[in-house]
């Protein structure tokens, strides 16, 4: 997601996520647990479960649940053992959309996968279809408010190891290398600073917009079968225009 859009989508998801809390952190401990299985429960040792612990305290997971889901990938506690999969395609008018999945059920998910494309106009592509056009980065997003200045907040960023800072009429984006991402968040988190978005996004380096309100209405529901999807981690697009939903 790039542009104007993040702002737009992170508003939209955030209502979702507090009507679905318990979904978000069901789907945040399958993420903590796979990367703690295939990296190991030290977080200092296993970038990839830095950023999972990261984006869960982004969302106000709790300790214990985060303790346990990592205690569940380490085999120190029964539980399922799920495969980390990516799909790419496209949705209505051509947008590039990736689907990052874990699933103990591949087929099952795949035809999931496969049916919210399908009934938005769009199409399940091949691997490495789109995903030539996204680069891995960190993404922090602040809100504007009074008590934010935003030298001081930007100059907070750059010295905690972020990469990029851009401010906006609503807030702040900070951008960071994935392996810095995890330093960068807890370094705000300290001097106050309250995230209203922080995960390791699939930044888009080209834009699509849709040109019609059928168009656009596909994509918004396709957009929304993938986020309940309990198997669906993340969606990925391209497209710029929620602002127009």
């Amino acid at each position: 997601m790039s542009g104007h859009s993040k702002w737009s989508t992170i508003k939209h998801k955030k209502g979702k996520a507090d009507a679905k809390r318990g979904q978000i952190f069901t789907k945040l401990a399958k993420y903590i647990a796979v990367a703690a299985r295939e990296g190991g429960s030290d977080p200092d040792m296993n970038a990839k479960l830095k950023e999972a612990v990261a984006k869960a305290k982004a969302a106000n997971m709790p300790n214990d649940n985060i303790d346990r889901a990592i205690k569940k990938g380490a085999g120190e506690l029964q539980g399922d053992t799920y495969e980390e999969i990516i799909y790419e395609g496209y949705g209505p008018g051509g947008v590039a959309v990736i689907v990052e999945a874990l699933t103990d059920n591949k087929n099952r998910t795949a035809g999931d996968v496969r049916h919210a494309f399908d009934k938005n106009g769009g199409n399940l592509g091949t691997s490495g279809c789109v995903s030539f056009i996204f680069t891995k980065k960190g993404q922090i997003l602040i809100e504007t408010s009074d008590g934010i200045d935003e030298d001081t907040l930007m100059m907070a960023a750059l010295e905690a190891g972020a990469e990029d800072f851009e401010a906006s009429e609503d807030g702040f984006e900070i951008t960071t290398e994935p392996e810095q991402f995890g330093q960068v968040c807890d370094a705000l988190k300290e001097q106050g600073y309250e995230l209203i978005s922080a995960e390791i996004a699939m930044i888009a380096s080209t834009d699509a917009n849709l040109e019609t309100a059928e168009d656009i209405k596909k994509m918004n529901r396709m957009i929304d079968m993938f986020d309940d999807n309990e198997d669906v981690q993340a969606v990925w697009h391209n497209w710029t225009g929620e602002d127009d939903e």
